[in-house]
């Protein structure tokens, strides 16, 4: 086959080394300094997306990433709202370190409560993670209602995250419930607006399980 001009034929792995010098070199041509305890976390986060922004919306609480870093070295699980987060997830590298990965959307009992209640799955999701009995990682990239419930808990002294990936995409209490996270007074890492997503919310885990496997 004849080779067309202009494409690079490069294996996954140049593939995606080239991908990380060529946004690091962008972040440095647009005079962008990213902190050196986000550094990695935040650049993926670009890499998965394409889109810079993220290099302003990003926000960390004090020592997000080796919070969630120790938090999944001792065997922490991780809790999406998605599937497609969920599917997203390095299982394999988050086994090594004991922990598991769950999204309770599709389970039948919480659709079931969801009818019957009038509430969201997400909320409901919150709640059985709640259950797990083991420190977890929210990793929310779709359901701003899954974090208004994370806050509510938190306010009511019924239970308290380990720790919160807040990313989720879109335009209804988006910003807010961010906002309400943000000040939870529990380890987060939040996009502020209205940008993110399932991907997003994978990418964060990602780059803290590879940073993490690769000790």
């Amino acid at each position: 086959m004849d080779r067309l001009s202009g494409i690079e034929y490069l294996r996954p792995e140049e593939i995606e080394r080239k991908s990380f010098e060529i946004l690091s070199a962008e972040l440095v041509e647009r005079g962008i300094m990213l902190p050196a305890s986000e550094e990695m976390v935040t650049k993926r986060v670009i890499h998965t997306s394409a889109d810079f922004d993220y290099a302003k919306t990003m926000t960390y609480s004090e020592n997000a990433v080796e919070i969630a870093g120790k938090l999944l070295l001792g065997g922490a699980d991780i809790v999406t709202d998605t599937n497609m987060a969920l599917s997203g997830i390095n299982k394999k590298a988050l086994a090594k370190l004991g922990g598991e990965a769950h999204c309770f959307m599709a389970d039948e009992d919480v659709a079931r409560l969801a009818g019957q209640q009038g509430r969201t799955r997400a909320a409901l999701s919150m709640e059985k993670a709640a259950k797990i009995g083991k420190p977890v990682i929210f990793a929310i990239g779709n359901a701003p209602t899954a974090l208004i419930q994370l806050y509510e808990m938190i306010q009511e002294g019924y239970f308290k995250p380990a720790f919160v990936i807040g990313v989720p995409v879109g335009f209804v209490n988006v910003e807010a419930a961010k906002e309400l996270i943000m000040k939870s007074g529990v380890p987060y890492i939040v996009n502020r607006g209205r940008k993110g997503g399932s991907s997003i919310a994978a990418a964060i885990c990602n780059a803290i399980l590879y940073r993490c496997v690769q000790r």
